[in-house]
């Protein structure tokens, strides 16, 4: 029988250290806008990895499919065993990062024994954040300008990408790209009323993507689909034998250093994730004062410990890492649940039913014969949306000309030679240009006279 809240409390769970677990149809309601949905999305998002780790890792299809397959359960831990009212998902911003740190290896053994690298240190940095509790002011050390720089590495690196990637399906990305970008940031669109169908598409931005993608693909001959009825069998052996320590053994000390920048790197984006989350959760919890959203940065920090290291050794690497919040979505279901009780009765209704369906579809044939055309899709749209967040957020950040053009030569430092340029020539730039960060009152008197 399904648990009840009391107005204004926690949702029920079952407590476990410092952690809750809550399973759908038990401690929360399952809505099947959510599952389904959800499902796809998941499932089609999480096929946009197989290309890379396929390149990199010089792995076939198959062990790539199965590392997604894995990778599927470990992001639905973060709200279903760990207790966090954050839709996970990836460190979508680092993906581009950590792909120029990946690209200085040698496909195979080599490049897999630096993912590992990266792992081990980022999770070593959680550990010792969540202990310490002081991530929040080891992010207040790096100064903005830094920050934005590292974000807007982001951003070039994703687009670098693409301008190779579009060569290859030119009709289908570009068609997707549209629809999706107008979709989501076009103001024109966005003046439009708000219709049913305007708020069932916007909430579809993605899938829409894909439904424009596969029949511009279709229609002139750049994709072909091929059905077949049957189970995907998980490749396990091979996988770990491949991605893992078990078979490629732990990186060298030198593999270890070199991936220490990157990893600081990745770490100010996930803090980041959290502070957008927690302003996102703030605000939904003044619509539903029914149910008080436990939010609890320690145990963020070791849930995340947990899903990186429990990939790591049960599902071999994972380029991008396990990450908090998958923001797109974390808005999707706040926005409906402030709606109401009858939409989402409680939070928890939205993660922990959104990924769930994801992963019985991931052995299902018929599926993957449909996600196998449509995964340079995914992935393009993955890097092209972190690509346009990454650009606007990171020159929002900033307010006066000298931090503007330092945020860009980061960037370019950073996507070009990589992780370790963009930090040291940053911080050489920005003592030389900046010296201290200026006080809101100095930035707005610049901008006046400029």
């Amino acid at each position: 029988m399904l648990k009840k809240r009391e107005y204004g409390g926690i949702q029920p769970g079952v407590k476990w250290g410092p952690f809750t677990l809550r399973l759908p149809g038990v401690h929360v309601p399952i809505t099947w806008s959510e599952v389904i949905q959800g499902g796809f999305l998941s499932l089609a998002t999480g096929g946009a990895l197989v290309p890379l780790m396929m390149q990199y890792f010089d792995i076939p299809f198959g062990v790539a499919w199965s590392i997604v397959s894995i990778q599927l359960f470990w992001v639905w831990t973060q709200s279903f065993l760990f207790g966090d009212a954050y839709a996970a998902g990836w460190i979508t911003p680092a993906l581009p990062l950590i792909l120029v740190f990946l690209g200085s290896f040698t496909p195979g053994a080599e490049a897999v024994q630096a993912m590992i690298a990266i792992t081990l240190v980022v999770s070593t940095l959680f550990l010792f954040f969540g202990i310490t509790g002081l991530g929040a002011r080891f992010n207040k050390l790096i100064p903005t300008t830094l920050k934005a720089g590292i974000i807007m590495g982001a951003a070039i690196a994703a687009f670098q990408s693409e301008l190779t990637r579009v060569q290859t399906l030119p009709i289908t990305l570009i068609t997707s790209w549209i629809v999706v970008l107008v979709i989501m940031f076009s103001i024109p669109f966005n003046k439009l009323p708000n219709t049913k169908a305007k708020v069932i598409v916007t909430s579809n931005a993605i899938l829409m993507g894909f439904v424009a993608a596969s029949i511009a693909g279709i229609l002139s001959g750049e994709l072909k689909f091929e059905i077949e009825w049957g189970i995907f069998v998980p490749q396990f052996g091979e996988l770990l034998a491949a991605t893992s320590p078990w078979g490629v053994g732990f990186p060298t000390w030198s593999v270890i250093v070199a991936a220490i920048p990157i990893s600081i790197m990745v770490y100010i984006l996930v803090f980041g994730d959290l502070l957008v989350a927690d302003t996102l959760l703030k605000d939904a919890s003044k619509a539903r004062p029914d149910e008080k959203i436990d939010v609890n940065h320690t145990r963020t920090h070791f849930a995340l410990v947990f899903r990186n290291i429990g990939q790591l050794f049960t599902g071999g690497v994972l380029i991008p890492l396990h990450g908090p919040m998958w923001t797109g979505i974390q808005v999707y279901i706040l926005e409906r649940y402030k709606k109401s009780r009858t939409a989402l009765d409680t939070i928890f209704s939205g993660p922990v039913n959104w990924y769930w369906l994801s992963l019985p579809l991931a052995f299902f044939t018929p599926m993957i014969g449909i996600m196998i055309p449509l995964l340079p899709v995914a992935l393009s749209l993955t890097l092209l949306l972190t690509g346009f967040a990454c650009a606007y957020v990171a020159m929002s950040m900033v307010s006066n000309n000298t931090s503007r053009g330092l945020v860009l030569g980061i960037g370019l430092l950073t996507a070009v030679q990589g992780p370790a340029w963009g930090i040291g020539a940053g911080i050489i730039l920005y003592i030389l240009l900046i010296g201290k960060e200026p006080k809101e009152t100095e930035l707005v008197s610049e901008e006046k006279s400029a």
